[in-house]
């Protein structure tokens, strides 16, 4: 608790600022050098400071490449007395995002790995394996420092596996949500080492689909480094999660007992571990691994669990064959009815979630979107009733008028067999595609099989009495109870990012369709009630009136979407630059240029909310898009432009800044190279923060540079984005592009935009800027900066 205070204490630690490059690391040597004073002759403590420079391409955000210059890492390595070969690794980063004092993203994981280096080193117990403890100080210039590292530093060799410490949230468990690549070895020292599991092979496959829009220090190690690890991240309260709420006091004590207590037992299972040593021996084979109610892990194979589940959707196939077959006259009658109840399922399904969806583009046409971010409540009113009362009126219809006269035992009993058989075939599917989240539908085979084969005899004989009832909830519970579990973790990580994935995404078409897939999953083996029972009018007029009472309260603007609650704020993010912009023709003339406020909301109500506050941010000042220029002449700290719709932000004209310490940009030579190319060498200085922005004009092509792998990767859309940071007292920074050009090309080769970002001291904020942050309101987070655009073109 006293280092994550002290750190936090430091303020915002943005790579290249004081406090980042001089205040953190001069903490963390201090309290390193205290630890090493105090440590017992079992182990040998060395530190290094590590300054790299380096560059690499990415395809997280649409692709793009990154440049770094004199960053900052603080390495430790505590080893046995005589030495070690081999090396786990365990990283977190100190820097943070501007304006934020990260505190949970990720100051308190680099106090627990403070606490965990101070404990390790007071033991008497010696270690079979080093540990190399990494406090990397440009995290947030997405991944700069861990490349630097694990690409450049002589100790990173030895690493055999990495723990890495994030954060998506504050405060509360960490989650395993990624691990590997394969490497079974390393689910197996979780399982066996960590006191209070939390993991799930579920969040690791939803992470690494990319839906979620963010990326760790795990894709460098796995990547460039070629390293297998695991991935831990808060996930709790990620309403605050890069905000100026993210601060230390959120973070209770017991998260903060509970992460080092997870990760002191595995670091020190890895470090005494033989298979670490040889862990290319073991790598081979993903794992199926989800935690029990935080209790203890199950894990095993992949390849064990791609048996188990053909082997369960084979007895669920063999057990309605047989069902339907018998008797043999009347397999015909039985196909069609299963087939029908199974289609009459999926017809159910499909209908529910276009009528949801129709409520979602409605609430979001009148201006209601996120009513839920704060009262999430309110979105099972309004959503989870939809869902359940269609699913119930379309089964309520058929069996008024499709199966009119049927016996309800008949049918209740055809209805659950069609249940049965779309699991099964989601089963079979799931696995084929190499799905480790298969195990869930195993779950939902498995589980009612069982119940229906123990209960059979009470149904067919008395049908649905009490005694049913009960023995069929009894039989339900493990797959239900896991369920919840389940979509309390997706809800608790999904329903903050919604808040923070930009003006593209109607955020409740994303929410409604999770709560409706959900809504579909626990109510499949329920559905045949709706024709066991007499009548479901009762719970249907109950359901509509609790839908439509929400529906009209959410009309009415009651819900607003955030908080300024000082025990638990829900902010609105909103991203400002006070932008001085310059447009240059192929003679270097400048032919536009202008000054203004660019504003960006970050969810997809835009800046409604904020116009009555301060009126002149409206429709009027739309942000136009200049044609000509890569990226719309918009000066994007991050290629993120496909988040964000021109429609959505706005460009509030305002006085010319003019920073103290402005960029520098100059074409130092121009070269004819072999194939009709040509090579154009700059040379650019400025603040730690820079955005290139290059795109080859018509008939032209960028075939080479001088950054990342030689190969430009270009950005959606077609352009190239290169993301430039420095720490102090950096070289100027030099690199050439290569175009292959017609021979005429009196209109240039390429246009070529650099942003300069000042992110801190005394250029960061314009007075207009201080003025216009001071009158957006408290439920807010406003981050605001100075910069420069200037686009040529050669």
């Amino acid at each position: 608790r006293g280092y994550l205070d002290n750190i936090t204490a430091i303020g915002p630690r943005t790579v290249g600022s004081p406090e980042n490059e001089v205040l953190a690391v001069n903490y963390l040597l201090e309290q390193i050098r205290g630890i090493e004073r105090e440590s017992t002759d079992a182990h040998k403590i060395s530190v290094d400071i590590q300054r790299p420079t380096g560059s690499f391409s990415i395809d997280f955000l649409g692709g793009f490449t990154s440049y770094y210059a004199n960053i900052t890492n603080v390495v430790v390595k505590l080893e046995p007395r005589n030495g070690a070969e081999h090396a786990v690794l365990s990283n977190c980063h100190f820097d943070s995002v501007p304006n934020t004092p990260g505190a949970s993203d990720d100051a308190v994981s680099c106090a627990v790995m403070l606490e965990i280096l101070n404990t390790l080193s007071k033991s008497s117990e010696s270690l079979q394996h080093a540990v190399i403890f990494l406090f990397n100080g440009a995290e947030e210039n997405i991944l700069q420092a861990s490349h630097g590292f694990i690409t450049q530093h002589e100790w990173a060799k030895s690493i055999r596996a990495f723990i890495n410490l994030e954060a998506a949230g504050v405060g509360g468990k960490e989650l395993v949500f990624q691990t590997g690549p394969e490497n079974p070895w390393l689910v197996h020292a979780y399982v066996v080492a960590a006191k209070h599991p939390f993991a799930s092979v579920v969040a690791q496959e939803i992470f690494q689909s990319g839906i979620i829009p963010a990326d760790t220090d795990f894709r460098i190690y796995r990547d460039f480094g070629n390293v297998p690890g695991i991935d831990l991240a808060f996930i709790e309260n990620g309403y605050i999660y890069h905000t100026e709420y993210d601060t230390s006091d959120r973070i209770l004590t017991d998260s903060i007992q509970r992460a080092g207590d997870n990760i002191l037992a595995v670091l020190k299972y890895l470090a005494t571990s033989e298979k670490l040593a040889k862990s290319f021996e073991y790598r081979h084979g993903n794992v199926v691994f989800f935690d029990i109610l935080g209790l203890f892990v199950l894990a095993y194979p992949a390849r064990v669990g791609t048996i188990m589940n053909y082997i369960t959707a084979a007895i669920a196939v063999f057990y309605l064959s047989k069902k339907v077959l018998q008797p043999k006259p009347r397999a015909v009658h039985n196909l069609k009815k299963l087939f029908t109840a199974f289609s009459l399922t999926l017809t159910s399904w499909v209908c529910t979630l276009v009528a949801v969806l129709m409520v979602a583009v409605f609430v979001s046409i009148i201006g209601r979107a996120l009513s839920w971010y704060t009262h999430f409540y309110v979105s099972v009113s309004l959503y989870g009733t939809a869902a359940a009362a269609k699913l119930i009126l379309v089964h309520m219809l058929a069996k008024k008028f499709f199966y009119k006269n049927m016996n309800e035992q008949y049918l209740g009993d055809v209805f659950f067999d069609a249940s049965l058989m779309i699991w099964s075939i989601a089963l079979a599917v799931m696995t084929q595609m190499g799905l480790c989240s298969a195990f869930i539908c195993t779950l939902w085979v498995a589980f009612p099989l069982l119940t229906k084969l123990m209960i059979h005899k009470e149904f067919s004989q008395k049908g649905a009495t009490i005694q049913f009832i009960v023995m069929y909830m009894l039989g339900m519970f493990v797959p239900y109870l896991y369920m919840l579990y389940l979509s309390w973790t997706v809800f608790e990580m999904f329903t903050p990012v919604m808040g923070r994935s930009g003006s593209e995404i109607p955020p409740d078409m994303v929410l409604a369709g999770f709560i409706v897939i959900f809504t579909m999953i626990l109510s499949s083996y329920f559905i045949n009630f709706i024709y066991l029972v007499k009548s479901t009018k009762t719970t249907l007029i109950t359901l509509s009136t609790v839908f439509v009472v929400t529906l009209i309260l959410v009309c009415s603007g009651i819900f607003f979407p955030y908080t300024s609650d000082a025990a638990n704020p829900k902010p609105k993010r909103v991203f400002l630059q006070h932008t001085s912009r310059r447009f240059h023709d192929i003679d270097g003339n400048v032919v536009k240029s202008d000054s203004g406020i660019w504003i960006n909301g970050f969810d997809y109500n835009g800046i409604s909310h904020i116009t009555p506050h301060v009126p002149e941010i409206n429709d009027t000042i739309r942000t136009p898009c200049e044609e000509q220029a890569p990226f719309c002449g918009l000066p994007w700290i991050l290629p993120v432009h496909f988040m964000f719709r021109l429609v959505k932000n706005w460009y509030l004209p305002a006085p010319e800044i003019s920073p103290r310490s402005p960029i520098q940009f100059k074409l130092l030579s121009k070269e004819l190279m072999p194939r009709n190319s040509v090579r154009l060498s700059f040379e650019v200085s400025g603040p730690s923060h820079m955005s290139l922005y290059v795109r080859p004009r018509t008939g032209s092509a960028l075939s080479r540079w001088s950054l990342g792998d030689g190969m430009p990767v270009a950005s959606l859309g077609g352009d190239y984005f290169v993301f430039y940071s420095r720490g102090l007292h950096a070289a100027p920074w030099l690199f050439w592009v290569e175009l292959t050009a017609p021979e005429k090309h009196s209109d240039g080769i390429v246009s070529l935009a650099i942003a300069a970002h000042y992110f801190f001291g005394e250029d960061q904020k314009s007075p207009q800027l201080y003025t216009l942050l001071e009158r957006f309101p408290n439920w807010t987070f406003s981050s605001g900066w100075s910069c420069t655009y200037d686009l040529f073109v050669f």
